[in-house]
């Protein structure tokens, strides 16, 4: 079992030349070349739709891998992604991508809203192998191909470094190369042109040898962008290399919804680029020129969890048609103000609060695990 949030020492001590086991060519080909890789021309007439506009469906992953999960670890995180796609079942239809044996498992805990499609999986995080949809003027949707090398070759991913371009065969979408490796977890649009992500995801040898101003460039051709806001994040703490969306969400054109703790920490350098990232947001601009509209909601303090490096993040939520889907953690004070912040900046869509701690547990959220397809024309 490899710790999400740990694998980096696991990495160093068995080497990451071993850690993409199984098809090693395959891992080669679908997720390690980015800067070698030239970028699709016709990316120029696509953006990527912001989050809340409708759906034809949600993608979600069943994990399976016993290279990263215990059995009963894997067990709960499997209960946690099937309670999170039944109840975006409720909403919208759910394409579960899940394979061989593990299909008939998976088919008794999904409800008749999820459809089963015979895509082959490591782990649960579609957020980030998944696939980027991008849409034309015409109203026809493309896969903005951004390649997954398991964040820097730190977890096994030979099936989940397929994904993205088996979607695209399967829906029959063009799949559009970005010449970037990553993920798109690690990079907030606003539907208008500004994006937002932390430097240390992107930037970062483990992903992309290019320059921070070519990087960016492919970004914002990659969505359809025209403005790139940097903050410098967290390189080698976690396996994400500290990913923007546990920390800040655009809600609408220029409007982001931002987490904090109560009061900066020196000592921990979470709190300290938190803090250096929100004071970043507060300087900048978006697309349009205009100052960004920031709400701050506070991190909860007394969870259920007692795990070291458990994600409690509110602003890890996911946008489905006609509700959020957002995650609770015991701290009833703030989970309560998170669902009042929630239901304000969403009117009109019930806030739908669930226990998903397995996956907290893991390092990520309902917004790691989940990827919107947008609707065409």
């Amino acid at each position: 079992m490899i710790d999400r949030r740990r694998a980096i020492s696991t990495a160093a001590r068995i080497g990451v030349g071993l850690i993409c086991l199984g098809a090693m060519p395959a891992c080669a080909a679908e997720g390690e070349a980015g800067d070698d890789v030239t970028p699709d021309p016709r990316l120029a007439g696509y953006e990527m739709p912001l989050e809340s506009e409708p759906h034809e469906r949600t993608i979600m992953q069943w994990p399976v891998s016993l290279d990263v999960y215990d059995r009963a670890s894997l067990a709960r995180a499997q209960q946690a992604i099937a309670r999170v796609a039944n109840s975006i079942g409720e909403f919208e239809p759910v394409a579960m991508l899940v394979s061989g044996a593990a299909a008939g498992p998976a088919r008794r805990m999904l409800g008749s809203a999820v459809e089963l499609w015979d895509v082959p999986t490591d782990d649960l995080w579609c957020r980030d192998s998944g696939p980027t949809f991008v849409r034309n003027d015409s109203g026809a949707l493309a896969v903005a191909h951004l390649r997954f090398n398991g964040w820097g070759n730190k977890q096994p991913h030979a099936n989940d470094a397929r994904i993205a371009s088996a979607v695209a065969h399967r829906l029959g979408l063009p799949l559009l190369e970005t010449g970037l490796v990553g993920e798109q977890g690690g990079v907030e649009h606003d539907g208008a042109g500004t994006l937002l992500a932390h430097a240390s995801c992107w930037d970062n040898p483990n992903r992309n040898t290019g320059s921070r101003e070519v990087i960016g460039a492919r970004l914002l051709a990659a969505l359809g962008g025209r403005k790139m806001i940097w903050a410098p994040g967290i390189k080698g703490a976690d396996i994400t290399d500290y990913h923007i969306d546990a920390l800040a969400r655009f809600v609408s054109p220029g409007r982001l919804l931002f987490q904090l703790p109560p009061e900066l920490d020196p000592d921990d350098p979470w709190s300290v680029s938190a803090f250096e990232t929100h004071e970043i947001v507060r300087s900048a601009t978006g697309a349009d020129g205009r100052p960004l509209d920031i709400v701050v909601i506070n991190e909860p303090v007394d969870i259920r969890s007692r795990r070291r490096d458990f994600v409690a993040s509110y602003v890890n939520y996911y946008v489905c048609n006609g509700a959020v889907i957002s995650a609770e953690f015991g701290d009833r004070a703030a989970d309560e103000r998170a669902r009042v912040a929630l239901q304000s900046l969403y009117p009109g869509r019930e806030i739908v609060s669930l226990n998903v701690d397995a996956i907290g547990e893991n390092g990520g959220g309902i917004h790691c695990a989940t990827q919107q397809q947008p609707r065409a024309g």
